[in-house]
């Protein structure tokens, strides 16, 4: 057996950092790309479908394995998200990859079916007044909806798993503060409901790392692994923090957008998701395996600000550029060309 490096071997094990009273990090999280629903539906500009579709193939190729193609909204609502059924489409030609699509009713869950995606998205405000302006009803009335697209699907024994994402989870532009035991309950409801699994939103930038690793604490105390998603919003230089609040509380998977772009056309205020290359590189460094391929990202990120020309786009590895060398005994560079190899 060849020597231990001194510096690798000055490096802390997963067992040692448990013993030292530190959660430890994850070995693997999943990153799902959001950028092509989340991402443009604040834009007022329409992408063509076929840069949408050079989107996914060549994020795709950069290893991501999971996103969000679309919305099934009226397309005089939102025509940056009209062609969300020729997207998934496509992405079914892709190997390995998972597709969801938001879907904000009964009529949008049957669309999702019909085109067989893998899962679908329903937001859930846990503010009422932002659920009356995004949703035009009140969270009760959702968790309604969402027991009859349960229903739905069990009746077209439809594979599409149904996800919930508590919008407004840790706040929001229009009520204001947002009760932690009010985003319990709601969880517990569409639970009951059927949902398969729930995710929180920090939809308006309001979260801090500690308000995160406390409601992460409280609803996976009542709905265990089946609270399995963070998506926050940078809004207010957070963001990063915050995905680090939810990694020690045992959350693996976790939103972003290419070049930070995204927000909600009913949350004032809501700009700038995680940024999908940035966070890709924190876990890298971080040694937790993703998959994904840094420089990939950095120049599908060049591409999309071609396409966007005119638009903000947030982010900071891009400025900096990746350093010359990696961390003394880091190891995460041929854990992600494992998982490249597996997928």
């Amino acid at each position: 057996m060849p020597p231990v490096p001194p510096e690798a071997a000055a490096q802390p094990s997963r067992a040692q950092t448990a013993a030292s009273g530190a959660a430890p990090w994850p070995a693997q999280v999943s990153v799902r790309e959001v950028g092509l629903r989340d991402g443009l539906q604040i834009l007022q500009r329409v992408v063509p479908t076929a840069h949408k579709i050079e989107w996914m193939r060549a994020a795709h190729a950069a290893g991501v394995r999971e996103m969000e193609v679309g919305s099934f909204v009226p397309a005089r609502l939102m025509p940056q998200l009209a062609d969300t059924a020729e997207l998934l489409a496509f992405a079914k030609t892709l190997p390995g990859l998972v597709a969801s699509v938001l879907v904000p009713n009964l009529k949008g869950a049957e669309r999702a079916i019909d085109c067989d995606a893998d899962a679908m998205l329903i937001p859930l405000s846990a503010s009422h007044a932002h659920s009356l302006a995004n949703m035009k009803r009140t969270p009760d009335e959702v968790v309604a909806d969402i027991a009859r697209m349960v229903d739905l699907r069990e009746q077209r024994r439809a594979r599409t798993r149904i996800e919930v994402g508590i919008s407004t989870a840790f706040g929001c532009t229009i009520q204001g503060r947002v009760e932690p035991d009010e985003v319990v309950r709601l969880v517990r409801a569409v639970l009951q409901a059927g949902a398969d699994s729930v995710g929180l939103a920090d939809t308006v930038g309001y979260a801090d790392p500690r308000a995160v690793g406390e409601l992460f604490a409280q609803v996976r105390a009542v709905a265990g692994d089946r609270v399995s998603t963070a998506h926050f919003h940078d809004t207010r230089g957070m963001g990063m923090a915050n995905v680090l609040a939810a990694l020690q509380q045992g959350i693996t998977r976790l939103d972003a957008c290419l070049g930070g772009i995204g927000g909600c056309p009913h949350a004032p205020g809501a700009s700038g998701n995680v940024t999908t290359e940035d966070l890709a590189w924190m876990l890298e460094r971080m040694q937790i395996a993703t998959g994904l391929d840094v420089q990939a990202l950095l120049a599908l990120r060049g591409t999309l600000a071609q396409w966007l020309e005119g638009e903000a786009l947030h982010g900071t590895l891009w400025r900096a550029g990746l350093p010359r060398s990696a961390p003394a005994g880091h190891t995460a560079s041929a854990t992600v060309s494992a998982l490249k190899v597996s997928a």
